[in-house]
């Protein structure tokens, strides 16, 4: 079945650009050129993936994220950007984007990065009647309700969080190196810095163990991760 995408880019030559490329390789297309007629394309077209550029006139790609994801926490949304610094992208994928492409890009990663982001968003809204947990000590995880909750409080976790508290809890008491997460979270080969591992580490650290007497994730000094089971 073709995907719906919708792409809000305000420089037409690029916008126009992207919606041959993308049509050429069997998606429906359809363009927004700023801020405002994105937020109203989002409300009128059923799109299965966003490509937003982070820079548009009338509101910014960053105010019609958070929009869309005040409404829809499950749309991949796949940020395009120029700026280039680590702390840039960690916001916008703080604010709920499931990946980001600097530009100048190549066609062929902007494809990659779209086929994972459908096939996770498949994987993630794949519907199962059985309610499975991930458990270590008194923290458990529902992978279908996307449910965490740590000595019976329930925890407020992103969605990138959420998949990266999933991922080490399938993988406990396991080493788990920035490579290996960013591979497995991200879901692609990433080629930047591997700093933003560290980043959602810290994140995900202050909401699962500040507070709560012992720190379940822990650090491996020189390798990487591993959440660990006392029980």
């Amino acid at each position: 079945m073709n995907k719906n995408i919708l792409v809000v880019e305000d420089e037409r030559k690029i916008a126009r650009l992207l919606q041959i490329e993308l049509e050429s390789e069997g998606y429906r297309v359809r363009l927004a050129q700023d801020g405002l007629e994105g937020w109203t394309a989002f409300q009128e077209y059923e799109a299965d993936l966003i490509l937003l550029d982070v820079m548009l006139p009338g509101i910014s790609g960053i105010e019609l994220l958070r929009r869309i994801r005040s409404i829809d926490e499950d749309v991949p949304i796949l940020l395009l950007t120029a700026k280039s610094s680590v702390e840039d992208k960690v916001s916008g994928l703080d604010l709920g984007a499931n990946d980001y492409l600097t530009k100048p890009f190549e066609i062929e990663e902007l494809f990659a990065r779209i086929r994972t982001s459908l096939r996770l968003s498949a994987r993630t809204n794949r519907t199962d009647n059985t309610e499975e947990w991930l458990t270590a000590a008194d923290l458990k995880l529902n992978l279908n309700t996307r449910e965490v909750m740590r000595g019976g409080k329930l925890l407020q976790l992103t969605q990138r969080e959420f998949d990266l508290l999933a991922y080490l809890m399938r993988n406990k008491k396991l080493v788990m190196n920035r490579d290996q997460i960013l591979s497995e979270v991200w879901g692609y080969d990433y080629d930047g810095n591997t700093n933003v591992v560290d980043v959602y580490i810290r994140y995900v650290r202050k909401k699962v163990d500040e507070g709560f007497g012992t720190e379940l994730i822990q650090t491996i000094r020189g390798i990487g991760y591993v959440l660990k089971d006392p029980q």
